[in-house]
């Protein structure tokens, strides 16, 4: 196999996914050992407890992109069962979050099975070789991540403090947070992860480790039933696909939100032609207004996805009907195959498998991802998604596979970066260095403007008339995109934000 361009969540999982590029391995089989890795060794920020998307896009084939989302359970529940098992946590983590937390909490996982599919699909290395790094790193010890500590700093005991568990996981020994750079281990998922390398992702699911995690959350108010591991299984769907500039790209379909609403974003932009700032500030307000009141609360979020999709493609913004924490990897060969992986756990349940050490999510306790309120949709239904990895080709031969963390600012941080990169013409380095904007919506649904520190966005928010407030200069708020690129002459390039770890890397 030749070389890789991967940019990975931290030093961890490129170190991962640099051992599996040096033992043959092609994007794929890169991306999922990097993305397995983050999930271990990034405690509160992912984890193998949650969901995970993988867009792949094989050379000489149509784009594909895996479907490894949470899911709603409960099938086989009687309806007073709902609506119990959780606990309301507020944290002033990104400028004060309310959300639940607890066994209630927590959505069917599919993360690991998302990943096993692309690999089987599409890699050429050995299950087993894809989950060992992780597995390693746990059981001899990782260095925590910024991001990691950070959040922990918030939550580690108001969180995971009722787990004890839970709290081992995220703590010193001496119960305090962990810190940026010191050295962890987690003995029991390092044991997890070699029993998922020998006998399968399922494991998690339908085999013991699923059987233990269903027998445990029952117990203890959680609605995850037999009914909902045994039905879960990775849905493979074809992207939208979109023209912008030069680039055939291929987006995250629905039910996923983040998808749709980053194609149409940018087909808008496409449609302008030249834009600018304002241009910028005009688009998001319109679309992501749309979502908050419209989209959010469909019942249907695959219809309302390709009607949404639809509707603006005939008409532009005219058209438009009215009414936690991610990680991202990404990776392409010198083959020209590209891998995005972006993974997702919400911001934690507080609550392990017993004796497995690994996390699960919150996904039914995040607000913006359960408008219609705690526990309302029905069992079986995948969860909105803000998750978006986008994998692109264009006709002279160059690759892309990009993807953002960052929640509602994922599409934004997004958009902006593929804008200049293919309507404007900007380097991929410069893309995603340059200031962002978020259009964010206050309690009353009025607009306000998250910015970076620039003098010209600061002069349109200004002229604008939204409220502005400016966040200093390359935030952690505006996500943290991570591309990797291949040049039409076959010349590999990785690039990483600089508003979290940028872990890039050309492999050998």
């Amino acid at each position: 196999m030749g070389e890789v361009a991967l940019s990975a969540t931290g030093p961890v999982s490129l170190a991962a996914g640099r051992e599996m590029a040096l033992a043959g391995g092609n994007a794929v089989d890169v991306a999922i050992t990097a993305a397995m890795t983050a999930m271990a060794t990034e405690p509160g920020i992912v984890s193998l407890g949650g969901g995970a998307y993988v867009s792949v896009w094989p050379v000489g084939q149509e784009p594909v992109v895996v479907d490894g989302n949470v899911e709603m359970p409960g099938r086989g529940l009687a309806r007073e069962a709902f609506g119990r098992g959780v606990r309301e946590v507020f944290t002033e983590y990104g400028g004060g979050v309310t959300m639940f937390a607890g066994p209630g909490s927590v959505a069917t996982p599919g993360a690991a099975l998302a990943g096993a599919e692309a690999v089987r699909r599409f890699g050429v290395a050995p299950w087993a070789d894809v989950c060992a790094p992780a597995a390693l790193a746990c059981r001899h010890g990782y260095p925590v991540g910024g991001a990691a500590a950070r959040y922990l700093g918030f939550v580690a005991d108001r969180l995971f403090g009722t787990d004890p568990e839970a709290h081992a996981v995220v703590t010193r020994p001496d119960g305090s947070p962990l810190g940026a750079g010191e050295t962890a281990t987690n003995g029991p998922l390092a044991d997890l992860l070699d029993l998922v390398g020998r006998e399968g992702a399922a494991v998690l699911t339908t085999g013991e480790v699923g059987r233990a995690m269903v027998a445990d959350l029952a117990e203890r108010g959680g609605l995850v039933t037999v009914a909902d591991v045994e039905a879960y299984v990775p849905v493979v769907r074809d992207p939208v696909r979109r023209r912008i500039g030069a680039w055939d790209l291929a987006f995250n379909p629905p039910p996923s939100v983040g998808g749709p609403m980053l194609a149409v974003m940018l087909a808008e932009l496409a449609r302008r032609g030249y834009y600018d700032w304002a241009d910028v500030i005009t688009v998001q307000e319109a679309v992501l207004r749309y979502r908050l009141e419209v989209h959010d609360v469909a019942t249907d979020l695959e219809a309302a996805g390709h009607a949404l999709l639809a509707s603006v493609d005939r008409q532009g913004l005219a058209g438009l009907p009215t009414s936690a924490s991610t990680a991202h990897v990404s990776a392409v060969d010198s083959e020209g195959l590209a891998c995005a992986v972006t993974m997702s756990a919400g911001y934690g349940a507080g609550v392990t498998v017993p004796g497995t050490g690994m996390l699960l999510n919150n996904a039914l306790g995040e607000p913006e991802l359960n408008r219609l309120g705690l526990h309302s949709l029905a069992p079986g239904t995948r969860l909105a998604s803000n998750m978006a990895p986008t994998t692109g080709r264009t006709d002279d031969g160059r690759v892309l596979a990009i993807g953002s963390p960052g929640a509602d600012r994922i599409t934004t941080a997004l958009m902006q970066v593929l804008g200049q990169g293919c309507l404007h013409g900007a380097d991929l380095r410069t893309a995603i260095e340059a200031p962002r904007v978020h259009i964010r919506f206050d309690a009353d649904r009025a607009a306000v403007v998250e910015h970076e520190s620039d003098d010209g966005i600061a002069a349109t928010v200004r002229s604008s008339g939204y409220p502005g407030h400016d966040h200093g200069p390359l935030s952690m708020y505006f996500g943290g995109v991570g591309a990797a690129f291949r040049h039409e002459d076959g010349r590999l390039l990785a690039a990483g934000d600089p508003r979290r770890e940028a872990a890039v890397a050309v492999v050998p």
